[in-house]
């Protein structure tokens, strides 16, 4: 198969954005608010029978993946635009690469269809093709212009897996995709040294046990280091240096 013109791309995407709303009144514009704020968001309308559902477009019927989807239930609606709605203002457009390969301009399409609705736009792309390269680098440049997060499958049950997570973790805090902060010491002292290129976290609870603390650490020379199991030569040169740095340039 040719390789795909990412000027046809280009072209489409150029005609995606939404025409500016002509000026208002303050007054006109306080009053529209309200009505308009839900729509901007996404908000599927009207809101699903159950709010723990995954709304699923009737066109998606009979897509292998929603087999894979057994712990959220599914609602089908003909009233929404894109494939998938997984939360309030989240939804996901489903691609297989296969078909992109023979209709590039489908996502297009359908991004334009969407315009700026929704706040997390997801493009579930199933990688099946075996050779999906050139493919994927013009949906990275399409997902960068549309505002997308684009999420690779590489089969249908795992496309499904994805769609079930991103609703069961919709009212999931964001502290658990956080960067956990230590609050022991020792952990703390672990985690500082690890960070000394190439010391791993083997290393350091290693140099901790023997050591005891950070200044005896500090006092030992290189030769000392290099004897400790593990850690040999190289480690121990980098080790010593980064120990011995002034903490100001002068």
């Amino acid at each position: 198969m040719e390789d795909l013109n990412d000027d046809s791309f280009d072209d489409v995407l150029a005609c995606m954005d939404i025409p500016t709303a002509p000026k208002q009144t303050k007054i006109q514009a306080a009053s529209e608010t309200a009505t308009t704020s839900s729509s901007i968001a996404g908000i599927a309308k009207p809101p699903p029978s159950n709010p723990h559902s995954v709304l699923v477009h009737t066109k998606q019927r009979g897509n292998p993946i929603l087999k894979s989807i057994l712990n959220v239930p599914l609602e089908y609606r003909d009233d929404i635009i894109p494939d998938y709605v997984v939360g309030r203002t989240a939804c996901i457009l489903f691609l297989s690469l296969k078909y992109h390969n023979l209709n590039p301009d489908y996502i297009c399409q359908r991004l334009k269809a969407l315009g700026k609705l929704y706040e997390l736009r997801v493009l579930l792309v199933q990688v099946d093709t075996p050779e999906p390269h050139n493919a994927l680098k013009s949906l990275t440049r399409i997902s960068l212009l549309a505002d997308l997060t684009m999420m690779l499958a590489w089969n249908a049950d795992e496309a499904g897996k994805i769609i079930e997570t991103y609703k069961q973790f919709e009212k999931r805090p964001p502290d658990l995709i956080m960067e956990r902060v230590e609050s022991n010491p020792h952990q703390k002292l672990v985690a500082a040294l690890t960070n000394i290129k190439p010391v791993n976290k083997t290393d350091a609870v290693t140099l901790l046990q023997i050591f005891g603390n950070l200044e005896n650490l500090i006092n030992a020379s290189e030769e000392r280091l290099s004897q400790v199991m593990g850690l040999g030569p190289r480690k121990a040169k980098k080790l010593y240096k980064t120990l011995h740095e002034p903490f100001l340039s002068k």
